[in-house]
């Protein structure tokens, strides 16, 4: 019997490990071969490049201006969505989450017949010698459809499920709706927002697809980190290489952050 135990513990192990190790391979083995392809200097060599600098300046800009109307906009939209029932609110919650499931290329195309300039709504602004699509807005445009749903859906997860009782009390005691929200209820939720931030900011920065539809691909103008990596690939490896690393880089940085807010979460509850 006790034999028969130690044979089980063991292959179960066995199994355990090999699973573990099988996804652990599959995930490490594209970013191990990346770094492989590549060295300090090399990557040094192309980092500096004006391209290079150019994609990464835009990437940041516009991923941090996402972010920043995400938080600005959503997060009361988050708040009143949680707190309230009205009709419709069932579909309000499906395109929230929508962007999470469309295709990237079809929003960016949707994006570009709203917009664009014999778009539904572009062509009004076309009129007043205001464009859209292939500029600028149109990048930052795709980066908070596309990223909305990771900070939308972790704010009102969590104004969901913070107990009502506290925003009561302190208005029971004369306390203004605005300083109850300002003073209770962003500091009880403040980690779990800041968690969904940063996913935010991740997703902004990595986005292809839609940008590259609505915005195009135009070096020093709309061309991201992603988008550099499509053209380089073209004809400049070693610069499509040293993007990409860049990129696994801050996502790594990003994944850290939030391991430790979740981490610091649950020491905390």
């Amino acid at each position: 019997m006790a034999t028969h135990f130690r044979l089980s513990k063991s292959l179960g192990l066995a199994v355990a490990v090999l699973s573990i190790g099988m996804v652990a391979a599959y995930l490490a083995l594209p970013i191990v071969a990346l770094f492989f392809h590549s060295s300090p200097e090399l990557f040094l060599s192309s980092l500096s490049e004006p391209k290079v600098i150019d994609a990464l300046v835009l990437s940041l800009m516009t991923s941090t201006i996402a972010m920043v109307v995400i938080v600005l906009v959503g997060t009361p939209a988050a708040y009143f969505h949680s707190r309230m029932d009205y009709p419709g609110k069932s579909i309000v919650d499906i395109l929230i989450d929508l962007p999470l499931v469309l295709p990237p290329a079809v929003a960016g195309l949707a994006l570009l017949l709203l917009y664009g300039r014999m778009g539904l709504f572009g062509q009004y602004l076309h009129m007043f010698g205001i464009d859209i699509a292939f500029t600028i807005v149109a990048v930052m445009m795709a980066q908070v459809f596309v990223a909305s749903p990771f900070y939308l859906r972790q704010a009102k997860a969590l104004f969901g499920q913070l107990d009502p009782s506290y925003e009561q009390t302190a208005r029971s005691l004369g306390a203004s709706p605005l300083f109850v929200f300002a003073t209770i209820v962003l500091p009880l939720t403040f980690e779990g927002l800041l968690s969904g931030l940063v996913m935010t900011f991740a997703r902004a920065l990595g986005e292809f697809g839609a940008t590259i539809m609505v915005a195009g691909n135009l070096p020093g103008v709309t061309q991201t980190m992603p988008l550099a990596i499509y053209g380089a690939m073209q004809g400049d490896f070693n610069t499509a290489i040293t993007i990409s690393i860049l990129l696994v880089l801050i996502s790594f940085g990003i994944m850290a952050i939030i391991s430790i807010i979740t981490k610091r979460r649950g020491l905390i509850a």
